[in-house]
């Protein structure tokens, strides 16, 4: 499907690629892997030729035909509903429906029907549905137009999009970084069902242990691809690390006694011709080398030295929400314990940032108490502040804000470097900071007091696995409260140890773990999938030989009716321009309305058996 072949690119002198090679098959579904900064998106952008590609010996190579498919960005905010939206991205589909309302030629029309009943596009509007609610759109949000959702709720439109046109090749780039836990669990069961080839993008490392098929990975500006999901490459790759070293010890040894022969014979005569033998195999020797770690700097949140007695934090009897008409959440009662290691689960739009922002006292509550201790301080980090950063302000200048005045400059410097911004990165402005360096500097900033309590809305966005796990390390080693709002179920397992669920204008303790939850999620899929859409789908289908028999049939029945419809549409039409030239005699006139009438009725009949199909096809797809 993908071929690529000595790959050399480099972006502002500074290499990416160095002949680089791999090659995916189709119907392969591959991880791509790497640190960030690596080029991992460049190769993305390479693939579908946003940039130059690179010439003489590198090539990449997509086989001839097929189609590729990717998210540009976002929906445009528009009067377009959701629905129409998505449906126009199959634009096969939508040209041909486009085509179908003004064409006149009985045998193009014809022609557009097969095709149309060939890409099953009668069940479009089902399908996109499917695709939207899985995503998290309700049903009442398919009629709305998308300058009514925000930005991100676009984005995850431009998704449905692409994922419904099933391209032969399709590229997502960092896809649940828009989703929920829910959506998250609800594309990774779409991706594993995906009939053709995927190359995905991603930091989720359950994602990419449970869906793909093979992992492709950017490492010292080489392509590699193993079998197997994120965690069987972690294993290869210390197997062939330890395999170099094994090597290299081997070879040392080797080394050192073809070199102490040398320099114990090397003035003999008798043994001079041996001497330069070994010389020669040293020299002809390459040395093992062992690729160097990138190495990740740690997270670290300061622990708190005035410590507080449970309950640290309680809601009781509250109401959340955006006023008095915009309430979320009603009658919470919850509970904060100074060891307490919750992450917070529930749809999109159910309201879990709602809650966390009324504990941290972004938001007032509308009723009820919040009962905390006036020495309580909480650190919060949400996606949203990266936009709160100022622009044109340097790294430095945002830490020192938060130092006490007269703070020595070595101190400051002190301060970023312990964030995990070396001497050469404090004076970058935050606009050139990388997505993982800003929540890098964020989550800094949130932690210099040392608070109570770390509440986290999805932190890990932008941030690549090996800062994921480092992430995980900081928050356990952390002695206080933590909160957490991630679609990241690695995670969430690895620093969590009870669950709030947000449902249903609701918050409350939930009685199970992430698998407990992501089961419950997955059934509630499953059932409102077969509540909307009775059907059988299209992958029992094909493996059903019976039903592609009928299938087959009924689709032979469709195209013969529309032949048929098409010829005596043609004859009627010749006997209207006969017609037309004037009044024949009244024995030839009688004939030819007979003959008129005879087709007419031959095209009615075909025609309603043309529909009889057309439905049949439908209701069996």
């Amino acid at each position: 499907m993908l071929t690529i072949s000595n790959l050399d690119f480099q972006v502002e002198a500074r290499p990416l690629f160095e002949s680089a090679s791999a090659q995916i098959s189709a119907g392969w579904k591959v991880g791509l892997v790497g640190r960030n900064g690596t080029g991992k998106s460049t190769l993305l952008r390479l693939i579908r030729e946003d940039v130059e590609r690179p010439t003489a010996d590198s090539a990449i190579r997509l086989n001839a035909g097929a189609r590729l498919g990717w998210v540009a960005q976002e929906v445009p905010a528009t009067d377009d509903t959701i629905l129409d939206v998505v449906l126009a991205a199959d634009a096969e589909r939508h040209a041909l429906m486009q085509e179908a309302e003004t064409a006149t030629d009985p045998h193009r029309i014809g022609e557009i029907h097969e095709r149309l009943l060939d890409i099953d596009a009668w069940t479009a509007e089902a399908r996109a549905a499917e695709v939207l609610n899985g995503l998290g759109f309700t049903t009442e949000d398919l009629s709305r137009a998308t300058k009514e959702f925000s930005g991100g709720w676009r984005m995850r439109a431009a998704i449905a999009g692409v994922l419904f046109s099933q391209p032969d090749f399709l590229l997502l780039d960092e896809p649940t970084n828009y989703l929920d836990l829910e959506g998250a669990a609800w594309l990774e069961g779409y991706i594993k069902r995906y009939p053709y080839t995927v190359l995905i993008v991603s930091h989720d490392r359950e994602l990419l242990n449970r869906c793909v098929t093979h992992t492709m990975a950017l490492e010292h500006r080489k392509l590699s691809i193993s079998p197997g999901g994120y965690d069987d490459w972690l294993k290869l790759r210390a197997a062939k690390l330890a395999q170099l070293e094994s090597q290299q010890v081997k070879q040392a040894k080797e080394r050192a006694h073809l070199q102490s022969f040398v320099d114990r014979f090397r003035a003999k005569a008798s043994k001079a011709r041996q001497a330069q033998s070994r010389i020669k195999m040293l020299e002809k020797m390459q040395d093992i080398s062992i690729p160097v770690a990138d190495r990740t700097t740690p997270f670290k949140f300061p622990a708190p030295e005035d410590k507080l007695a449970p309950p640290m934090l309680e809601i009781k009897d509250a109401d959340l929400g955006y006023g008095e008409d915009a309430i979320i959440l009603k009658k919470v009662n919850l509970r904060l314990d100074p060891d307490d290691r919750i992450a917070i689960v529930g749809a999109n739009g159910q309201g879990k940032t709602t809650l966390v922002k009324s504990i941290a006292e972004r938001l007032p509550l509308m009723g009820g108490q919040r009962i905390a201790p006036r020495a309580v301080r909480i650190g919060y980090f949400s996606q949203d502040q990266l936009d709160e950063l100022s622009e044109g302000d340097s790294v430095l200048m945002h830490i020192q804000r938060i130092m006490p005045k007269g703070t020595p400059p070595a101190k400051v410097r002190a301060a970023a470097a312990a964030m995990g911004f070396p001497h050469e990165k404090v004076e970058t402005n935050v606009e050139k900071l990388s997505g993982g360096e800003k929540v890098r500097l964020l989550l800094g900033l949130m932690s210099a007091e040392a608070p109570h309590i770390l509440i986290l809305d999805e932190p890990t966005s932008h941030l690549d696995i090996d800062s994921r796990e480092a992430l995980i390390y900081a928050l356990n080693d952390f002695p206080g409260a933590v909160l957490l709002i991630t679609h990241d179920v690695y995670l969430a397992e690895a620093t969590a140890d009870r669950l709030w669920l947000v449902k249903d204008g609701r918050a409350s303790p939930y009685d199970g773990d992430l698998e407990d939850y992501r089961a419950l999620v997955m059934k509630a899929d499953r059932e409102e999938a077969k509540a909307a859409k009775p059907q059988k789908s299209a992958a029992p289908k094909a493996e059903d030989p019976e039903a592609k028999k009928r299938l087959s049939a009924l689709k032979k029945r469709a195209r013969e009716a529309e032949e048929r419809m098409e010829k005596a549409n043609a004859a009627i039409a010749k006997i209207d321009a006969k017609l037309a030239e004037g009044t024949p005699p009244p024995e030839e006139l009688e004939k030819l309305l007979k003959t008129r009438a005879d087709h007419a009725a031959t095209s009615e009949a075909a025609e309603t058996e043309w529909l009889e199909a057309a439905e049949a096809l439908e209701a069996d797809s």
